[in-house]
């Protein structure tokens, strides 16, 4: 079996890995950083939930139907490019390129559960965490983009004759 087929039957593992991988490291800035998400941060990964999903599906039709490799990579890119779009608005919203409004603050005068409790979300256009000068939603952004073309440049690229 030629490399690119092979890459091909194992690219939902690689792609749901990735997805994961990000995934965890939002969850452990959260966690263990002590960084809140915006709502912008939560409709990103979204998006990732949908990778994982679409990756699970495309290996359980990989699994009767390898024929439809190719499609089952093209469809990750396009789950891929709809992560690059979210991650790439937010950057907008970050750097003040757009206007955006988080609906982030609850009306929260009738609520009585604990009055010492501080609730805030965080902003949506205030950077967090950024490495290099780079944001989280600009790391997503990138990584996912590479993921979607890899995913179609896997979808495309001709097999090789022995």
């Amino acid at each position: 079996m030629p490399p690119i087929s092979r890459l091909r039957l194992y690219w939902p593992f690689i792609a749901g890995f990735v997805s994961a991988a990000l995934l965890a490291g939002a969850h452990a800035f959260q966690r263990f950083g002590g960084l809140a998400p915006c709502p912008l941060c939560l409709d990103q990964r979204e998006w990732h939930w949908g990778v994982l999903a679409a990756a699970a599906l495309g290996a359980v039709i990989l699994r009767f139907k390898p024929q439809w490799a190719r499609w089952v990579a093209a469809g990750l890119g396009a789950v891929f490019l709809g992560s690059v779009a979210q991650a790439a608005f937010h950057v907008a919203v970050e750097q003040a390129w757009i206007i955006h409004q988080c609906a982030a603050d609850p009306n929260l005068d009738n609520l009585r559960f604990d009055i010492n409790a501080v609730l805030t979300t965080p902003q949506c256009d205030k950077i967090a965490w950024s490495l290099g000068g780079i944001s989280m939603a600009g790391y997503n952004a990138i990584i996912s983009l590479i993921m979607a073309l890899a995913s179609f440049a896997i979808a495309l690229l001709p097999e090789r004759k022995a």
